[in-house]
């Protein structure tokens, strides 16, 4: 008899209809799963199989716009979700308000943060402090009526492949012998499914991603620290015999668990490769084969995305997967990715009152940073020689000099992007880049120049980082980022540009809050023109963990 292995997740709510959503499961056997709401809306769909496992991504219709329904999960005649003994409150489908009733409701509540280790055990000590996304899950559970996110951003590094828990490399040890790389990291898809199995199994966890819709990207970890860093560690990492199947089985169990559900319906319809692994009594070499054919030739294939939330429009960049690494041609995005990207920014702008850009990197770093990063670059390009390029690729591996600032040229076309999105009679309100990865939230603000073509741009333009949701930083480090602001840095920084001959930025930019330093989610709260911006931190009071208000502030207030 087949039953629920993980999930359900709810992945996809429609926005513009508000009747349709999407939820991701995984059945311990093949089996048609079913989901039931109360008000009446359901929907079916047949597992089809990777791996040995075995998936379902069930598009439910018929919802009622504006409502809160519970649903339930079936396979068979027999309820599989929510479990008999759950202590927990019923999942739900919250869809939006549309028409002329969206204008009166709340607006969209959009959380983020990236950098989640899988939580430890409830009953074990956790270095890492408590979980921002546990915490969170059981504040909305002890109170089902409290406001919660309307869609969930998970901006990378949602598993971690190369720095597995104990219990995992337990798991890993009764498969294969440690002693024999990849080592304690995760060397195929079926322990790609441990991962996800640790980190979404968590009681509070399962809850929420059940019930609040979540996008995702992946970044480094997700695959392996530095992943695509440079031309040089690419050819490094294919000569060794256990990398292919890493990064072919890493796309794999991305495309699984997180990729499909960032789709809408429409897009399902119209995807090759999902039709043809649904297809198939046994999609693993469909699927073997489309992840090898994206990882040999990037540009094939689009892990980059749009989500629309009624005048808000969500554009999700990989800047993993889509990178051009060879010497002299570096760019964050390939040429197809940038025409995409900037195509879906500048297509329609007066149909968006705001306009977010989903990042796993940074765009903006704290000056120095910047700085060290363009310096490297230089460096690494040969502006001084062989030796020191052989420095730079050291140092760039060593420090992960591989943000934006990395690549120099897709900084300054992302910049004039950003600045062109904001400019102009029809122009959003705001142009965020959301972003993760550097295990520190701060919030900075860029200034143009006086000499920009056009001026300024009439949108307020920042980067909010928020990292990581449950991880830790070194003080060494930590001392570092906030050293990185100070003008003693800013200094240094101007030095090591002029050394590795490079031009200065487009722009100048300023710290505009933080940083701060803990396991942490922002939540940006979007009405109308209008936007405000939250940052709380699980802390451990009293015995028990809550979350605490780091940070509250209006970022625009038009009438």
């Amino acid at each position: 008899m087949a039953g629920l292995r993980l999930g359900p997740l709810l992945r996809y709510v429609d926005w513009e209809s508000g009747a349709v959503a999407t939820v991701w499961v995984e059945a311990s056997r093949p089996c048609t799963v079913e989901v039931r709401c109360a008000d009446g809306a359901s929907g079916t769909s047949p597992t089809f199989s990777v791996g040995g496992h075995h998936y379902a991504l069930v598009v439910v219709e018929g919802l009622t716009p504006g409502t809160t329904t519970a649903y339930e999960v079936v396979i068979g005649e027999r309820r599989v979700w929510p479990p008999e003994d759950s202590r927990l409150p019923p999942s739900t489908i919250t869809t939006p308000p549309v028409g002329a009733a969206a204008a009166e409701g709340p607006g969209v509540r959009i959380s983020f943060g990236s950098c989640r280790w899988a939580a430890a055990p409830g009953d074990g000590h956790d270095p890492a402090g408590p979980d921002a996304l546990v915490t969170l899950a059981a504040r909305l559970a002890a109170d089902p009526a409290a406001e919660r996110p309307d869609v969930l951003l998970l901006l990378g590094d949602q598993v971690y492949a190369d720095e597995t828990s104990a219990a995992t490399r337990r798991r890993l040890a009764t498969r294969r012998d440690l002693r024999e790389p990849p080592g304690a990291e995760v060397a195929d898809y079926e322990e790609y499914t441990c991962l996800y199995d640790e980190s979404w199994r968590d009681p509070e966890v399962r809850w929420l991603l059940s019930t609040v819709p979540s996008c995702a990207i992946f970044d480094d970890h997700d695959v392996i620290d530095d992943w695509n860093t440079s031309a040089a560690w690419q050819e490094q990492m294919r000569a060794t015999p256990w990398w292919n199947e890493r990064i072919v089985s890493g796309l794999m169990s991305y495309w699984v668990y997180q990729h499909l559900g960032n789709l809408s319906p429409a897009e399902l319809a119209e995807d090759s490769v999902y039709a043809a692994v649904r297809a198939s009594p046994d999609g693993t070499e469909t699927l073997r084969r489309f992840a090898a054919e994206a990882d040999a030739d990037p540009a094939r294939t689009r892990w980059s995305y749009q989500r629309i939330f009624g005048r808000v429009q969500l554009l999700m960049v990989d800047t993993r997967a889509a990178r051009v690494l060879a010497e002299g041609r570096r760019a964050m995005l390939d040429d197809g990715e940038a025409r995409w990207l900037r195509e879906k920014v500048l297509e329609n702008p007066s149909a968006y009152d705001h306009l977010l850009i989903g990042s796993s990197l940074p765009w903006l770093l704290p000056p120095l940073i910047h700085d060290v990063e363009t310096w490297n670059a230089g460096l690494c390009a040969g502006v001084r020689g062989g030796r020191w390029a052989r420095f730079g690729e050291k140092v760039r591996r060593a420090a992960d000099l591989e943000h934006w600032a990395a690549f120099p040229e897709s900084f300054g076309r992302f910049t004039e992007l950003l600045r062109r999105a904001g400019s102009g009679p029809d122009a959003p309100a705001t142009v965020y880049v959301l972003s993760g990865d550097v295990h520190h939230a701060y919030l900075a603000e860029p200034h143009w120049p006086d000499a920009t073509p056009d001026g300024a741009p009439a949108a307020r333009i920042l980067q909010l980082t928020c990292s990581p949701v449950h991880n830790s930083v070194p003080r060494s480090i930590r001392m570092g980022f906030r050293f990185g602001w100070s003008r003693a840095g800013r200094r240094i920084g101007r030095l090591l540009t002029r050394h590795g001959r490079t031009e200065p930025a487009p722009v100048t930019w300023s710290r505009a809050g933080g940083p701060w330093f803990g396991n942490q989610l922002m939540t940006l709260t979007l009405r109308g023109r209008n936007s405000a911006l939250t940052l709380v931190q699980a802390k451990s009071t009293g015995g028990s963990n809550q979350l605490v208000s780091v940070l509250e502030r209006s970022l625009t207030q038009e009438p």
